[in-house]
């Protein structure tokens, strides 16, 4: 994607129009556990697939808001960071990156005071999301650091952690696609790491 975006008004009031409409991540979770409840999910049309995936990452959102531990170097920046910035987040309730990426999100949100964490839902918001494609695909989590006092875009960061990007294109430069043993070692991976590679990505958010 060009990069120009920086500059770009129509990009820019793209997003403050969308910030209208923008949930918090409580309101979000709230969602979540609706959807899982209801076995449905944040996709328009039904999928059984799609609903299960909702449960399982509702499950793993409500673990990772208790127990997620962020690391003392990753709350002492975070904590001096003066600038006013929202980060908005494409995403839906059944990708299972998201529900691995978003607690650890808010969690540094809510630890730096000038941080609002926002959200949207990805397939509600396709023009926006076309804005921000990587390797021309609409993969999510996608997160957008917006300027509140300059009203520009200042950095985007997603749908990965910059490790995991490496292991997955390692992959399928071999294999062509990602298998379903594949994604499940992914999982494993986010499992181990607790976070802890996603929060040093997103430190360079706030350089």
């Amino acid at each position: 994607m060009n990069k120009q975006y920086l500059k770009n008004s129509a990009i820019n009031s793209l997003i403050k129009s969308s910030l209208n409409k923008a949930i918090s991540y409580e309101e979000y979770r709230d969602q979540v556990v609706q959807y899982a409840k209801n076995r449905t999910s944040s996709n328009p049309t039904p999928s059984e697939a799609h609903s299960q995936y909702t449960i399982l990452n509702n499950s793993r959102m409500k673990r990772l808001d208790r127990t997620l531990k962020i690391e003392d170097q990753v709350i002492n920046k975070l904590k001096t960071y003066s600038e006013k910035v929202t980060w908005l987040v494409l995403t839906e309730s059944w990708c299972g990156d998201a529900a691995q990426v978003l607690p650890v999100i808010n969690k540094l949100a809510t630890t730096a005071e000038n941080i609002d964490l926002r959200i949207l839902y990805r397939d509600e918001n396709t023009e926006l999301m076309d804005h921000f494609l990587t390797n021309e695909s609409r993969s999510i989590p996608k997160l957008i650091a917006f300027d509140t006092g300059k009203q520009e875009v200042l950095k985007e960061w997603g749908p990965y952690p910059q490790v995991l990007s490496e292991k997955i294109k390692n992959f399928k430069d071999i294999h062509g696609s990602l298998t379903p043993k594949f994604k499940e070692e992914i999982q494993i991976w986010y499992n181990k790491n607790k976070g802890k590679s996603i929060a040093l990505d997103l430190l360079k958010l706030i350089d």
